[in-house]
């Protein structure tokens, strides 16, 4: 029997078109129905923090396509695509209908394989899946049909990867500050998504000296397929550090994996903590005198976010963690290893974990929890109206956030801890006003 879902937070997987415009110079090309790309740009552009999404080249396949089969227009869109729009790289992605009536899409695409740029195809459906496993399934086509291999690894180049583009509202922001925290230690970090980056650096990813993963399961078939084709060893980080103390764990387990000694990253930490804790001590009569807020929280977010803030409001500001909810519909294979990081925490803390995708049972699950005053709520523009029916200090932090806009803000690193700290505590004070 069918269910209904309700508050759903992912979209399907040719949202993943998102993920190719993160890349500069590539562009996709949907093979789908026009209603699938102008309602994927849409949801897209208010859920995650206003940004202006792009108007991509689609066939607009209608009836008579579904019928009598759409390639003939998919050569005619890729054709026109590749002599009006000024890019570098064309994917070809693809939508339902004609996945099901089974269009031959990569005998198509390989058609313009001799063009001056190229063209190549991801299948993605959404019956297949969501957009998490589709941004996957985009670099898994990168990796297959537009990288070459290289015949050297350039000493300390990192190719670092995250979350999913747009999907993570702070995506841009928080990929400039791993950089600089993978920078800081003196390592080359290498990305290819956002600002002055995209293909020359897409290019570089064969030659580095070693992938650094830092999500709980996002990326991890892409970088486990770089090491079989390309000899790369992958460093899997899950938690998104936020604030000192997972920031300096993490910084220490990069140093080693990348063989930097001891003293040299220890002389960045000393002096990031030294910054970090002098605004700390500024305003922890703010953090201990807030008598107005629960020191019980729940975060209704995906795995990311999810982990990366439960940790930093224990490690960190001593909060005590209520149950947290995972939304991004984490596949099973992933879920053990996921609730054993919601039990590395400071102090013995350890918090239960819910892998649930249904807005309707995580809020009744949040209704019938006691948080032993004003909850602290950190989720969605879904969890606003719930945050105002329980009096709760609410703060959105992930997809959809409809109510906010985020150019380039980040939650990673020593600042974003306090980032984190500013918007939290912003919230908090208004029950003062």
């Amino acid at each position: 029997m069918a269910k209904l879902l309700e508050k759903q937070r992912y979209k399907c997987a040719l949202a993943s078109m998102l993920s190719v415009q993160a890349i500069e110079g590539a562009i996709p090309i949907l093979h789908a129905g026009p209603g699938c790309g102008n309602k994927l740009a849409d949801l897209s552009a208010g859920a995650s923090g206003h940004f202006a999404s792009q108007i991509f080249p689609c066939t607009g396949v209608n009836e008579k396509d579904v019928v009598f089969g759409g390639e003939q227009k998919l050569r005619t869109t890729i054709e026109n695509a590749l002599k009006i729009i000024d890019a570098d790289l064309f994917m070809v992605l693809t939508g339902c209908s004609q996945e099901i009536v089974g269009d031959d899409v990569e005998e198509v695409v390989s058609e313009f394989e001799d063009r001056e740029k190229p063209v190549i195809f991801c299948s993605t459906a959404g019956f297949k899946g969501n957009n998490y496993k589709g941004h996957e399934w985009v670099i898994n086509s990168l990796i297959d049909n537009y990288l070459e291999p290289s015949d050297t690894k350039e000493e300390g180049l990192v190719n670092i990867w995250a979350d999913v583009p747009f999907q993570d509202l702070y995506w841009h922001g928080n990929l400039r500050a791993l950089e600089e925290l993978v920078r800081s230690i003196g390592l080359k970090p290498n990305t290819i998504f956002g600002h002055a980056r995209g293909l020359e650096n897409l290019k570089k990813v064969p030659s580095a000296q070693f992938n650094l993963l830092v999500s709980p399961w996002v990326g991890l078939d892409n970088v486990k397929k770089l090491e079989s084709k390309f000899g790369t060893p992958y460093l899997h980080y899950p938690t998104i550090p936020i604030g000192a103390f997972e920031t300096s764990k993490f910084l220490r387990t990069v140093a080693e994996f990348a063989g930097i000694s001891e003293d040299a990253v220890n002389k960045v930490i000393d002096e990031r903590e030294s910054y970090y804790y002098y605004f700390i001590e500024r305003f922890a009569d703010t953090f201990m005198e807030t008598r107005v807020m629960s020191r019980r929280f729940s975060v209704v977010s995906d795995a990311q976010y999810a982990l990366g803030i439960t940790k930093f409001l224990v490690d960190d500001l001593g909060l005590f963690p209520a149950k947290q909810y995972i939304t991004d519909d984490t596949p099973e294979k992933f879920q053990d290893d996921i609730r054993k990081y919601f039990k590395d925490m400071n102090y013995g803390v350890e918090s239960e974990v819910a892998f649930e995708t249904d807005g309707y049972k995580i809020h009744k699950d949040i209704r019938e929890t006691d948080y032993h005053g004003y909850p602290l709520i950190l989720g969605s523009y879904w969890e606003k109206e719930l945050g105002e029916e329980l009096n709760a200090h609410f703060l959105s932090v992930s997809n959809p956030a409809n109510e906010r806009m985020i150019i380039n803000s980040s939650y990673v690193g020593y600042d974003g801890g306090l980032k984190l700290i500013e918007d939290i505590y912003s919230v908090v004070k208004t029950r003062f006003n």
